[in-house]
């Protein structure tokens, strides 16, 4: 049990929290973020964060594919920044802890699947990979499991990027096997 004086004082470090890490998004308006969040109702189709991955699937291909290692990391990582900052203002707009209708997290976090690390990857490791993270996204693992305990957007975001960042290395290390996974 929790009193209500309590309440507001953990109510008030993280609104501190928030304007330190992300003074941007306080300033957003709660619809819009909620837009963003849910990838302008994507979120609201049956299955949200397959939607959500197939969406980040579409963003890896047409932005992030053939970019230099450093410019694909400092990108990929100003993205899930973004997200962060977006899922907050959603989640508190909505109420709601990380609720499945927000989707922005499943599709800031692919481009984290398929960092550049050895080679580009082929069309078959791009799926492997896809499978690989709803693989992690789901079920969550140790690790990943435990990334959603943190705050607002950022434990929203980071339990995805933390699958991402699984995902990537186990689609590298079944690259060294199956040379199917890379062109």
């Amino acid at each position: 049990y929790i009193s209500f004086p309590k309440i507001r004082e953990i109510e008030k470090r993280e609104e501190i929290m928030r304007k330190k890490l992300y003074p941007w998004a306080v300033a957003l308006p709660q619809g819009f973020s909620v837009k963003c969040a849910t990838l302008w109702k994507l979120g609201e189709l049956k299955a949200p964060g397959t939607w959500g991955s197939v969406a980040g699937i579409l963003l890896y291909a047409l932005l992030f594919d053939g970019m230099g290692f450093w410019r694909y990391v400092i990108f990929a990582t100003l993205l899930a920044y973004l997200a962060v900052g977006i899922c907050d203002t959603a989640e508190r707009a909505l109420r709601l802890r990380d609720p499945g209708c927000i989707i922005l997290d499943e599709f800031a976090a692919i481009p984290f699947c398929f960092l550049p690390i050895f080679s580009s990857y082929s069309m078959w490791g791009v799926f492997f990979g896809f499978l690989l993270f709803r693989f992690f996204d789901i079920k969550k693992p140790s690790i990943i499991y435990k990334m959603q305990d943190l705050e607002g957007g950022l434990g929203c975001v980071a339990d995805d990027v933390v699958a991402a960042l699984a995902t990537c290395i186990t689609l590298n290390l079944f690259g060294f096997v199956f040379n199917f996974i890379y062109v």
